[in-house]
């Protein structure tokens, strides 16, 4: 049997080098509520992880919580992943309550930063705004569910179960150091670098049993950006932004339809209107809110047509007010457009349909000067005397003209009508 060259068994172990992935250590922020968004780019990254078979991922987490089932989605992806997956509650200031607690508390790893945060888990109901709360019964089952919830993944994780429950149950909330001291977190360090080196050599649990070393010597850090598509979704998402939105979308209609032809702003009416109900697929809408705006920019369109001295002016914007604060049903003020966007938005709105509506009931009052309306009430001299009929001059023209009584040449003559065979009929003043 012939010996391989040993120029080609040296290509051969370059190309098999070349074709193995660099080991990597990958990172991705989540700064925002957990909503569908954020649950797409932690998937995402989750599955770009696997691909390339990274050695850790390390959620950064700084979240006042969000909705429960985009948390779920993301937590069946953490536990089930293949790749050990760290949540590193950071910067200072920083905080992972409600949904964020229950993924941090999924995850391999659950590290904090000194000055963060973490618990305040108990669920609350998102329901309509002016709904009556759920029942006693129904809100007790709500809890159980999530207590048990939270039991699971601590009992996997080997986290104090109490402590957790009691983050659910309580709405207690934890410093990193009653964290660790209570063994629901793993470790406080200062930044990423130390994270990995308190890594290094550490046996993880796997969610299926299965013990896991953590080998991290020179791994490449990475972290992973937000795709343009990402980072769009994210700008919509935000509840501030799809309320404009919103606003502008029914202003440009409005301005479209009070003048047909304009273009651009039916255009940008249109956008920003698909753009907000994008949003609002995203965020956890109140339809009654949403239908209160829509019959106030109702009531102002009404004004045009009935003379109402203000009254559904006034309706207008106490709908318009009323439904931006009902607009989005959820508990987290992240979640909510802030009442210092919706008062000054909804006011300038106002103010701009009824400058519109004074515009068009202003231009519907005036008196028309063109055509054989706008002769009506002209005034002219008499050029001919005449008893019945005679000419006159009205409105720089010469005339036919026609009297009920004698009207003698350079009497002065206002129009009265005008006749079908063009003839002015006129009396002297």
């Amino acid at each position: 049997m012939r010996k391989i060259p040993a120029w080609l068994l040296f290509l051969l172990i370059f190309l098999a080098a070349g074709n193995q992935l660099p080991a990597r250590i990958l990172t991705v922020t989540i700064n925002a509520p957990i909503h569908p968004v954020t649950a797409e780019i932690i998937l995402k990254t989750l599955e770009k992880a696997r691909e390339e078979q990274a050695r850790l991922l390390i959620i950064k987490l700084n979240t006042p919580g969000g909705l429960d089932s985009s948390m779920r989605e993301i937590i069946e992806g953490i536990v089930n992943s293949p790749v050990p997956v760290v949540a590193y509650v950071s910067p200072a200031g920083a905080r992972a309550a409600s949904a964020g607690f229950f993924i941090a508390v999924a995850c391999d790893v659950f590290a904090m930063a000194p000055g963060t945060s973490t618990g305040a888990a108990h669920p609350v109901s998102i329901g309509p705004t002016g709904e009556s709360q759920p029942d006693k019964t129904m809100e007790e089952k709500v809890t159980h569910d999530a207590a048990a919830y939270i039991r699971t993944l601590a009992e996997k994780r080997g986290r104090n179960v109490k402590m957790a429950e009691d983050a659910v149950r309580q709405s207690l909330s934890y410093t990193e150091q009653e964290a660790l001291k209570g063994r629901v977190i793993d470790l406080v360090v200062n930044s990423e670098s130390e994270l990995i080196q308190a890594l290094n050599g550490r046996q993880l649990r796997r969610f299926d049993g299965r013990l896991e070393e953590l080998k991290l010597t020179d791994e490449e850090l990475l972290e992973v950006p937000l795709t343009f598509r990402q980072k769009l979704l994210m700008a919509i998402a935000n509840p501030n932004l799809a309320y404009i939105l919103l606003m502008i979308g029914l202003l440009g209609l409005y301005f479209e339809f009070a003048n047909p032809g304009a273009i651009l702003p039916g255009v940008l009416g249109g956008i920003s209107l698909l753009l907000a109900f994008f949003s609002f697929q995203i965020l956890p809408v109140n339809y009654v809110g949403l239908l209160l705006i829509i019959l106030g920019t109702v009531l102002f369109v009404l004004e045009v047509k009935v003379h109402s001295y203000g009254a559904l002016t006034m309706g207008g914007i106490v709908s318009l007010l009323l439904g931006s604060i009902m607009l989005i049903r959820s508990p987290i003020p992240e979640l909510r457009p802030s009442l210092k966007y919706i008062i000054p938005v909804a006011l300038g709105v106002s103010l701009v349909f009824i400058f519109l509506v004074y515009l068009v009931i202003k231009a519907h009052t005036k008196r028309t000067i063109t055509g054989r309306e706008g002769m009506v009430g002209e005034i002219g001299r008499a050029l001919t005397s005449f008893d019945q009929q005679g000419k006159v001059f009205v409105h720089g023209e010469i005339w036919w003209a026609v009297a009920d009584e004698p009207i003698n040449r350079g009497d002065r003559i206002q129009v009265l009508e005008v006749k079908n065979n063009l003839t002015l009929k006129v009396k002297k003043i």
